[in-house]
């Protein structure tokens, strides 16, 4: 019988995704979960944790995830998610100026990395029609989270649904 692999490519997608928790206080311990925090994100606070995840841009496939505490900047997990041998990662303006992160830990990857527009200097035309392609990647990337916790919850409850 021949076995069945799947192979990781060298190109990297790094993304991740705040996931909203309840702030309130009014449970049985009467505290917040000690393992969320909150954050800013625009104008907006937000409290809960992220999900951050490495994506293989050819299949699409999550090779590597790490929850943390909304709190934590994007940037601070890159090393967790990336495998070592890619050859490009792409990442939103989150994780800019970590070239040197990448390189210590995929030494033969180039920096795809977003650029990040200012008041003082705007992007130019190509370098924002690169930038929506790839929030194209991640916006589907953020749905396919969502789908597989959508998926999962349907999985733990299926006993109760089918009961129905």
């Amino acid at each position: 019988m021949a076995s069945r692999k799947v192979k990781i490519g060298t190109d990297t997608i790094v993304d991740a995704k705040i996931i909203e928790a309840p702030s309130s206080t009014k449970n049985s311990s009467g505290e917040r979960d000690p393992e969320m925090h909150q954050t800013k994100k625009g104008n907006e606070r937000h409290f809960g944790m992220k999900a951050h995840i490495g994506v293989d841009s050819k299949s699409r496939l999550v090779h590597s995830f790490v929850a943390t505490p909304a709190n934590v900047h994007d940037s601070r997990v890159l090393p967790d998610l990336l495998h070592g041998d890619e050859t490009r990662v792409w990442a939103d303006s989150a994780y800019r100026g970590q070239t040197a992160v990448i390189r210590d830990k995929a030494p033969c990857a180039a920096d795809f990395t977003q650029p990040h527009s200012s008041h003082a200097k705007n992007l130019s035309v190509q370098q924002r029609k690169t930038n929506r392609t790839k929030s194209c990647v991640r916006s589907r990337n953020v749905h396919r989270l969502a789908v597989n916790f959508a998926l999962s919850n349907l999985y733990l409850s299926r006993r109760r649904l089918l009961r129905a």
